[in-house]
């Protein structure tokens, strides 16, 4: 194997020898005062390779594709990003830019929609966050910071033990990706997180609505896309250094990467390190056993050259979330920071092959990835054994698909995309889901037109087939209370996906955009099959679960000017065979209250307002969140946020001293009654939380070091946010937090 690899290596090395190159240069200059415009990111989208404008403004772009179509990506602080498609037709080239100046954030580039392109080209909403605004949220909780946007929000029990709510949809109704890869981690109950971190990436990008033509079953509700931070910068050396300290939680945060690139051969490295004690509320009381931790590493290595770019990274975190269950909480009453009972023990590791070959004028992508997620749940001398649940998850995934372009933009994208995951219990008691296989297959088309100048039009088609097979086993849960679930069992599910949808910019400052679509999601292993103890409640699956169908209609309308940019975007979703655990009024002999799965059809409905304004130093921002989620039936869905109001104020200063760009902000969040629960479900009153920062830059030999200073919940108050778990127990969600952050590049 290792003959065959370095032979592999050779022979690329070789042909890139081989390759006539192509280039770009040109000069970067202000559109206003027509100066040279020095530090520009200048990123070739197509092979992810870039430069940096130097004194003069003037760059060169490299190793570009023989032949063929680029996207080049053009962005620095206070102007508005520029894409530009160059076809290459000879060895040079020559493209100067002038930008132009903007005092709102530039309409950003994304790469969640299929291809490279503007927010405002897409059908379907797609909206980002950067890393320094996950840091700036002031919390010890990364999903917290993600919440923070509109129409997202998250089911919690704990900072650690978080899960996204995109639209009033989650759970397997929602996708996180890390660097387009499907995270699979029993995504089925609140209390299992994601494991991903937050360092290590250009943005974090997010689709609110249907998104299954673009990434199969269980996208029905939306998509979480951690895109990986672009590679250094060609023939250079960079890093970047982050401490962070959290006065709740007396929490300490440290990351640290360095990247290269040395003739478009590129590596990276980064560890970090999460630690956090039991968190107090707003009482002040110490929520007992809501500690985490956690350690990870990254690495990639790649090479660009014309005829492809050829990319492998390896990601690994190892977690442990203490979860404040009834059983904790005697024996949990000190505010520690190590894991020793009640906590889940998890192990993540993420190996991807991202690559790019480019054949004469076509371009194909071949991805792969290879995912071992090893879950252990830890808990108490008193139980039968330490470890109640062990079981690892592995996954292999891969992905071929072409672009063909066409004239004026226009293109046809062609793929197929599949995994293969395989579920396995160890000798511990309780076995959450059962010992199986599972095979996904989807074919999918993207049709992409610019039909008008000002009119862009978009639709996908997509088949998908999954097979589940669960072999005979031994497995004490079954037959316990439900005799018809029982092993062996082989279910398959097969469907069809559709979108379309247009944007029409009607003028230069007005946007219109309209997409319907409709999408499936299969019912997953533990909906199928379960039947035994599950977070103290006995859970029992139904194995004629049919999938369940998603119709969404999304509108939006966008305004964009110099000075103020505002946005309305209301949506209506019909959901058929909606998927739902609730309740009975049965109890096992021990009792454990008895939960069952079920399907209804319902409606999800409501949208998002969103408004910004910026003159001079200061900048506003707000927003507004209205959802309504209820079955057919009359009874209301469960785990529906709060309909949510958050306004941001931020005043930036030119220079205080030795102080570059000090800035004071502030956040207000509203939130309103939540008088519509489900059947299992209490209201929850409404609450304030009031936010503040302050931070700059200073400069230390040509380095920036960057601080801040954040004070979450100034107030202290007293409240608890509908989808906290905690509630349960009796526990307010977080109280007074003080965060220092510290980020230096270098």
């Amino acid at each position: 194997m290792k003959t065959i690899s370095l032979t592999i290596i050779l022979i690329i090395i070789n042909l890139a020898m081989l390759q006539a190159q192509n280039s770009i240069e040109g000069k970067i200059t202000d559109s206003k005062t027509k100066k040279s415009i020095e530090g520009v990111n200048i990123f070739v989208l197509t092979n992810q390779t870039g430069a940096i404008s130097d004194a003069d403004g003037h760059y060169v772009l490299s190793n570009l594709p023989k032949k063929g179509k680029v996207k080049l990506q053009f962005s620095f602080i206070g102007y508005k990003t520029i894409l530009k498609i160059i076809s290459l037709n000879s060895n040079k080239q020559t493209l100067d830019i002038a930008m132009t100046p903007t005092v709102l954030q530039a309409e950003e580039v994304v790469v969640s929609g299929g291809t490279y392109s503007t927010q405002h080209e897409n059908a379907i909403s797609i909206e980002s966050i950067s890393p320094k605004q996950l840091e700036a949220s002031g919390t010890p909780s990364m999903m917290e910071a993600l919440a923070a946007r509109p129409g997202l929000d998250m089911i919690a029990k704990s900072p650690g033990v978080a899960k996204p709510v995109i639209r009033g949809l989650s759970m397997t109704n929602i996708l996180m990706l890390n660097n387009g890869v499907k995270l699979e981690n029993y995504q089925f109950s609140e209390n299992h997180p994601f494991i991903i971190d937050e360092y290590g990436i250009d943005k974090v990008e997010f689709i609110k609505g249907p998104a299954s033509i673009l990434y199969g079953s269980d996208a029905v509700g939306g998509v979480i896309n951690f895109v990986k931070e672009k590679p250094a910068t060609y023939n250079t050396v960079s890093g970047d250094f982050h401490q962070q300290f959290h006065s709740n939680t007396t929490g300490w945060v440290t990351n640290l990467g360095v990247k290269g690139n040395h003739n478009n051969i590129l590596w990276g490295v980064r560890a970090g390190i999460k630690s956090h004690k039991d968190f107090k509320d707003g009482s002040n009381r110490i929520v007992p056993n809501s500690r985490f931790n956690e350690e990870s590493a990254k690495a990639n290595a790649g090479i660009i050259r014309p005829f492809g770019s050829f990319k492998l990274y390896y990601d690994y975190n190892h977690d442990r979330f203490g979860m404040t269950l009834p059983p904790a909480l005697s024996l949990v009453n000190t505010q520690h920071r190590s894991n020793k009972y009640w906590y889940q023990n998890l192990y993540n590791h993420l190996l991807s092959s991202r690559n790019k070959l480019f054949l004469g004028r076509q371009q194909i992508d071949i991805n792969a990835a290879y995912q071992n997620n090893h879950r252990q749940l830890i808990a108490s001398p008193q139980m039968p054994a330490d470890t109640m649940v062990d079981m690892v998850l592995q996954t292999l995934s891969y992905e071929i698909k072409t672009a063909f372009p066409g004239k004026n933009n226009n293109s046809l994208t062609i793929g197929i995309q599949g995994d293969y995951r395989k579920n396995t219990n160890s000798t511990a008691p309780v076995h959450i889901v059962p010992n199986a296989t599972i095979g996904d297959l989807g074919f999918v088309g993207l049709w992409q037109n610019k039909i008008l100048s000002k009119l862009n039009a978009q639709a996908g088609l997509r088949y998908d087939i999954r097979k589940i097979n669960i072999p005979a086993q031994s497995y004490d849960n079954v037959n316990a209370y439900d005799s018809s679930i029982a092993f062996p069992m082989e279910n398959q599910y097969q469907n069809v996906s559709f979108s379309g949808g247009i944007t029409y910019n009607f003028t230069k400052l007005w946007l219109l955009r309209f997409n319907v679509a409709s999408a499936f999601r299969s019912p997953n292993l533990a909906e199928l099959t379960q039947n035994g103890l599950h977070s103290l409640r006995y859970e029992i699956g139904n194995p004629k679960m049919l999938p369940q169908r998603n119709y969404e209609t999304d509108l939006g309308l966008h305004y964009h000017g110099t000075h103020l940019s505002a946005e309305i975007s209301p949506f209506y979703n019909r959901i058929n065979n909606y998927i739902y655990l609730s309740p009975t009024n049965d109890s096992t002999t021990d009792g454990y209250r008895i939960y069952r799965y079920g399907q209804t059809n319902a409606i999800i409905y409501g949208g998002e307002i969103s408004g910004n304004y910026a003159t001079g130093n200061l900048k506003t921002g707000l927003t507004y969140s209205y959802l309504v989620g209820i079955q057919d039936n009359g009874n209301y869905l469960p785990f529906i946020p709060q309909n949510k109001l958050r306004l941001n104020i931020k005043y930036q200063f030119k220079k205080l001293g030795f102080l570059q760009k000090p800035f004071l902000g502030a956040n207000i969040l509203l939130a309103d009654k939540q008088n519509h629960p489900s059947i299992f479900e209490t209201e929850t009153a409404g609450y304030y939380l009031v936010n503040l920062a302050i931070g700059s830059n200073i400069t230390i030999k040509k380095t920036d070091l960057n601080w801040s200073v954040q004070v979450s919940n100034l107030l202290n108050e007293q409240y608890y946010d509908h989808l906290s778990t905690l509630k349960d127990v009796g526990f307010y969600n977080m109280g007074r937090n003080v965060s220092i952050t510290v980020s230096m590049p270098f």
